[in-house]
């Protein structure tokens, strides 16, 4: 366990434990990079769980090397479901040990800064309710495949909430730190859920909608690798933005939508009752007029983030495609 008596602790008082989850599949370009930057941490974590998903390439040569040269980080090698990104992060959240109070989910391509997990970590202690279940993400320096020209990855200009959640995702998977509270909901939710886009939106969309907080941090603390092989990646600038549009005219963003309401559904207990109800509204409304569609993103006050996001909506909305 961490030492350093800044980090949140448990009930009892003892030192929070603190598990990376690593998904991985023929990530043996960068992955050493990677866990090179888990051993610079200076909150350093208690277990490193990673789930291969049937990798062709040198990736489980890495973490066997790396796992014997670093005894003193525990290390579990777990094999995938090979089902995909999703479900690969789903079976880890689902094989993290009862023992583990906070876990960060980590891609494999990318480096963490100095001061991701204990930045992440004392953002939970602060808290309003530290009980509660907490998503701690933020901004990424998004980088190219040689981690230079650093970009800053999109902010948030309005809060996270349930109302967003349901539109946009908040932040990538990478950047996310959760707590305890938060790990259990989402155990339970992904028994649930048949079939999810992408396991960070599902992420910010059920621990939002159970009434949970979600802490954004401005301040980067990963480089994120952008590259041929990133299932999204960057969402800033010109392309990121022509791509965006031909995903929503195309109809992919309203297929999504179907799946994250479909997911949703099944957890739809979990909700607190303001957004089981606005849930309901979304799946029913969405598939009106285009004057009732429209007026679901302002009745029910859902929004993206800046202008052009908000615009982007309410086109979505008028081409049926929300």
């Amino acid at each position: 366990m961490t030492s350093d008596l800044n980090m949140p602790q448990t009930d009892t008082g003892a030192p929070a434990t603190i598990a990376i989850l690593l998904a991985t599949y023929n990530g043996a370009d960068n992955l050493q990079e990677q866990l090179d930057s888990y051993l610079t941490q200076t909150c350093r974590p208690d277990l490193l769980l990673v789930s291969d998903d049937g990798s062709s390439d040198q990736t489980w040569d890495i973490l066997t090397r790396f796992a014997n040269a670093h005894p003193d980080l525990p290390v579990t090698l777990l094999k995938g479901p090979k089902r995909g990104s999703a479900q690969n992060f789903l079976n880890l959240l689902r094989q993290t040990p009862d023992w583990i109070d906070v876990i960060a989910l980590s891609d494999q391509d990318d480096v963490w800064l100095p001061h991701k997990l204990k930045r992440g970590l004392a953002r939970l202690q602060k808290a309003p309710n530290p009980s509660a279940p907490l998503l701690y993400c933020g901004r990424s320096w998004e980088c190219d495949q040689d981690l230079n020209n650093h970009r800053l990855s999109r902010g948030m200009s309005r809060p996270a909430s349930f109302r967003h959640a349901l539109v946009q995702n908040v932040a990538g998977g990478n950047t996310m730190i959760l707590n305890r509270a938060a790990l259990d909901l989402v155990c339970a939710a992904s028994h649930e859920a048949r079939k999810i886009v992408v396991h960070d939106w599902w992420l910010y969309q059920i621990i939002a909608g159970a009434g949970g907080q979600v802490l954004f941090d401005e301040v980067p603390q990963i480089l994120y690798r952008q590259h041929g092989s990133n299932l999204i990646g960057a969402n800033r600038g010109f392309a990121a933005k022509k791509k965006r549009l031909k995903m929503l005219i195309s109809g992919r963003f309203r297929r999504w939508n179907t799946y994250n309401i479909k997911a949703l559904t099944a957890s739809s207990h979990r909700l607190a009752p303001e957004n089981r109800q606005l849930l309901e509204q979304f799946a029913h409304e969405r598939n009106r007029s285009a004057p009732h569609r429209l007026r679901l993103v302002w009745s029910a006050g859902l929004y993206r983030q800046g202008l052009q996001g908000n615009l982007s909506l309410y086109l979505a909305a008028l081409l049926r495609r929300i």
